[in-house]
Order: structure tokens, then C-alpha cells, then sequence
């Protein structure tokens, strides 16, 4: 398992990189929110030659103008994965699981040379879901030990905890497997 971490505007922009193969960073959220410290949590990874992933906390409604939004802010680089975060929005309301999907798909048409994961919870996945559609991949959330999540669906990412921060697993060989993956031009 490769390890690799998630940040937002809650952590340093001089994050630790030992022992990591890849980081996601919190680009946006909704149509109006964007990661004051994106560039610079960006730059670290770069300098540190981890796989770079960027996310996007996904609101219910407006899906064509939040992918539009996401899209013209994440950087854009063969081999960066882009994921969306499906949960509960500090408003108590999450996008529906139709939504999620199309989603998810409009970010496939708008940049068909990254990879798109889906993030979402245990909860989120086994109550939530109903199609199962998590386009490239699933990035899924459930605190128990690294590797080893509550589901039975095939997954790439699993975040086991919180504590000090978001640590997460990818379950591929090699960080030369996870480039490999993350640089085939949007097919799984």
C-alpha cells in the first residue's frame, strides 16, 4: 500500500511529504470557494515528485457551473487525478446521488485526460449510493485500519483516519504503478 495524505486551508502549506507517494489537495467547493493555500500545497507535492490529486466539495444543484469552476482552478497536468467529495454540507444537504453521477461525468468530458475519483464516506456509499458509479475510481472513507475499509466495492484511496490529519492508502504497488494508473488518459 502507498501512503499519502489530503489537505485544505486547515493545514500548512509545508506539509510532511516523508514516506508519502501521493497527496490530494482541496481546490474548491461549490461555485464560490477556493482554497486560499491550492498553489502552494500544490507546489510542495510537485517538489516533493508525489502524484497530485485535487478535490472538489461537491453542493447539490448548478453541477455544470461547479465542475466549470472546479476545472478552471485545479491545475491542469496529465497524470493529476481530480475527486470528488460527495457528504454532507455544513447546511445539512448533500447533492443527490443522480447529481454526484453527472457530476462526476462532466468532469470526465471536461478534462478526459485525468483520472476522476469519487470520495465518500462508509455511510455515504452503503445508505447513499444507488448506482455505485464512482467514475475512475473510488477514494473511500472509513476509519478503521489502513487498508482494510468496511465495503465491498473495489477501491484505489482509503483515508483510515483523521488524527493528526487525513492519512490515506492507495492500493496500487508502486508509486510507478499509481503514475502509470493516474497517467492513462481517463479509462479504468
Amino acid at each position: 500500500m502507498l501512503r499519502g495524505i489530503d489537505v485544505s486551508a486547515y493545514q500548512s502549506s509545508s506539509y510532511d511529504t516523508d514516506g508519502l507517494s501521493f497527496v490530494f489537495v482541496k481546490a474548491t467547493e461549490g461555485r464560490s470557494y477556493v482554497n486560499p493555500k491550492l498553489a502552494a500545497q500544490t507546489e510542495r507535492a510537485r517538489d516533493a515528485g508525489l502524484v497530485v490529486g485535487f478535490y472538489h466539495f461537491l453542493w447539490p444543484g448548478n453541477l455544470t457551473a461547479q465542475a466549470e469552476y472546479f476545472v478552471g482552478r485545479a491545475p491542469d497536468r496529465p497524470g493529476d487525478i481530480l475527486a470528488v467529495d460527495w457528504e454532507t454540507t455544513g447546511e445539512g444537504t448533500h447533492a443527490s446521488n443522480a447529481e454526484k453521477d453527472r457530476f462526476i461525468r462532466k468532469l470526465k468530458d471536461l478534462r478526459p485526460e485525468n483520472r476522476v475519483v469519487l470520495y465518500c464516506n462508509r455511510h455515504f456509499w452503503l445508505n447513499v449510493d444507488t448506482s455505485s458509479y464512482a467514475g475512475d475510481g473510488l477514494w473511500i472513507a472509513d476509519y478503521v485500519s489502513a487498508g482494510k475499509p468496511r465495503i465491498k466495492a473495489t477501491w484505489r484511496f482509503h483515508q483510515y483516519t483523521d488524527d493528526p490529519l487525513d492519512k490515506n492508502v492507495a492500493d496500487f504497488e508502486s508509486r510507478a504503478a499509481l503514475r502509470t494508473w493516474a497517467g492513462r488518459r481517463g479509462l479504468s
